[in-house]
């Protein structure tokens, strides 16, 4: 009679911690996660707070994150969980346009970043690859940043809102979905001098005359930005 005790171990479960703002997307990517047998999705969340408490309590081995959370931001999640968790990896999955967001992503300390837009597949292989400590980005991002190293960034062209920092995009995002500034300054926890202060950094940056040019450029880029 074989004696089960000289087994080999079962391999634990790589655990996925997935952060998005729609139900509906965490419900669907989360069954299809479920359903690979080396992976189980070990919780999810809505936004940054519940999010960085999760990933607190839980221990993922893993963070998917979109881009735009419940207000809040998800590469200032990324950052701060990478802060506090300097091991842990984390791909950001997003309807968003990578060559606006794949290099900050990276820039903060996410291992790879990949658009809605693609096969299941390719999720679960780029998740299987920031497992392994690698970077996952698509061909044309490869090469976008490989043009940035070998020639500089100043030969690779740049529409102006890729001028703007983390914070200043954010900010721009929000005034293109209708938040005003008490309202903006709440949602990033800064005060209302300070979002000022950004909205006249951007009209600077974009060449934006006036307070009404800005939130007109910003609703026509949050609104192109979905229908992407």
């Amino acid at each position: 009679m074989q004696n089960k005790s000289n087994s080999p171990a079962k391999k634990p479960k790589t655990r996925v911690l997935l952060v998005d703002d729609h139900p509906v997307m965490r419900r669907g990517l989360g069954q299809l996660i479920n359903q690979e047998p080396d992976m189980v999705v070990c919780g999810e969340a809505e936004d940054a707070a519940k999010a960085f408490e999760a990933a607190c309590e839980l221990g993922p081995d893993v963070v998917v994150v979109d881009v735009s959370l419940k207000g809040s931001n998800g590469i200032e999640l990324l950052k701060n969980l990478k802060a506090r968790y300097p091991d842990l990896p984390v791909l950001v999955l997003s309807m968003h346009d990578e060559t606006l967001y794949a290099e900050r992503a990276i820039r903060a300390g996410g291992l790879g970043y990949i658009m809605k837009d693609q096969a299941f597949e390719q999720v679960l292989l780029a998740i299987r690859q920031v497992l392994k400590g690698e970077i996952f980005l698509s061909e044309k991002m490869k090469g976008r940043m490989l043009q940035q190293v070998a020639f500089g960034r100043g030969k690779v062209a740049a529409s102006p809102i890729e001028s703007l920092t983390d914070r200043e995009l954010e900010v721009f995002r929000l005034i293109g979905l209708g938040h005003g500034t008490r309202q903006i300054a709440e949602n990033l926890h800064l005060s209302v001098r300070t979002v000022e202060a950004y909205r006249e950094y951007i009209k600077d940056k974009l060449n934006l005359k006036n307070a009404t040019e800005l939130v007109q450029h910003a609703f026509h880029w949050v609104h192109n930005q979905e229908a992407a």
